[in-house]
């Protein structure tokens, strides 16, 4: 029997090879610019989720064979069709139950084709082969905005025989590029708005400000201002009202640094960490030990003479050996994440001890930034 201990502090496994392979992404020399575009949104400019429940037919055997609800939808279809189904004889094998989902953008017009995505909803096991019947998708207030039909494409296969099956991928789930036309359009008066709201994606007031500052100097005005961290107001310009296309183009083009609080993130269950390049630390003493006890159990066994009257007799045996690595205080000391890294590393931070040793660091009060474990 082999038992470990360890110090409190250090009982987290981590893969420490992750975070040394990952140093030079998380040290830039220093913050980059980037455009407003990939940090922000405009309010009004967005999806609509529309989602629809169909049929898929044409399937190998591979579809809803033990559910009724998809014979219910079958026969209901049926008979709209004016077609007279036997519930008793139909077999629904060759039919799924699906449910179809499209993200419908603020701007599509009837007529225009997107994407839909088709999830089966019940036994089956493949879509491969099928055909989506016609299925009206509608949006969260209950309105029909696109109707999806067509062959589906499915990113994988699988193949079953009468003692073995095979599967790539996952064949329950597939696409159809397009397969939906638009009949409604979304009620958006996009060019009669008289003010922008930009939606920060990062909650900080620094960046927010910068924004603020970027786009009055790059209209020449005040026309920007920030209600609270994560929100600008653009009062349109008289020159770009009821043409909001090319003020949008250059506001969304200009670039600022954006700014965020110091993090440490860490993944417990893959082991990984992610530090941010504003991360600093004060100056901290840091013990890093192991002590290992191993316990070993065999037994001795004397037997009695030949034709003696003794009897067999089992001494067990305890083989104890301890051993202790002898480490001492390490001083880790810097402000940057380099140093803290150079430190850890002159420790000998083995891969169970980073994780601890960063929470502990966040314990103390010499780890300046915010850790946060998922």
């Amino acid at each position: 029997m082999i038992m470990t201990r360890r110090p409190a502090f250090f009982r987290v496994f981590v893969t420490f090879g992750i975070l040394c392979a990952a140093l030079p992404l998380v040290l830039p020399s220093a913050a980059q610019a980037v455009r407003i575009k990939d940090i922000a949104t405009f309010s009004g400019v967005r999806n609509n989720q529309l989602v629809g429940y169909g049929l898929v037919v044409g399937l190998g055997n591979t579809g809803d064979t033990k559910d009724n609800f998809t014979k219910e939808s079958l026969i209901n279809m049926m008979e709209r069709m004016g077609v007279a189904v036997d519930s008793q004889n139909l077999k629904a094998g060759n039919v799924a139950s699906v449910m179809v989902t499209a993200n419908l953008p603020v701007s599509a017009k009837a007529g225009s084709s997107i994407d839909v995505t088709v999830s089966s909803i019940g036994s089956a096991t493949s879509l491969q082969g099928g055909v989506l019947l016609q299925t009206p998708l509608k949006g969260v207030d209950g309105k029909i905005y696109a109707l999806a039909q067509g062959a589906i494409i499915v990113g994988g296969y699988s193949v079953t025989g009468a003692a073995a099956r095979t599967q790539k991928n996952t064949t329950t789930v597939a696409s159809i590029p397009g397969g939906a036309i638009v009949e409604r359009e979304v009620p958006f008066s996009f060019n009669s708005q008289e003010e922008l709201t930009l939606n920060m994606q990062i909650a900080d007031f620094s960046t927010t400000q910068q924004v603020v500052e970027r786009l009055n100097k790059s209209m020449g005005g005040d026309y920007a201002s920030a209600p609270d961290i994560s929100t600008v107001r653009i009062k349109v310009p008289s020159a770009y009202q009821g043409n909001l296309v090319p003020l949008l183009a250059t506001v969304e083009n200009l670039e600022v640094t954006p700014e965020s609080r110091a993090k440490v993130v860490v993944d417990e269950k893959t082991g990984t960490i992610v530090i941010g390049r504003d991360v600093r630390i004060a100056r901290v003493a840091v013990a890093h030990g192991n002590l290992q006890v191993t316990v070993q159990e065999s037994a001795q066994v004397s037997q009695p003479g030949p034709f003696s009257t003794g009897t067999t007799v089992v001494t067990p045996t305890t083989d104890l050996q301890t051993r202790e690595e002898n480490r001492h205080l390490n001083i880790v000391e810097g402000a940057t994440l380099q140093e803290l890294v150079d430190g850890l590393n002159a420790i000998g931070a083995a891969p169970r001890d980073l994780i601890s040793i960063l929470k502990n660091l966040k314990a103390s009060g010499s780890l300046y930034a915010d850790l946060e474990v998922i």
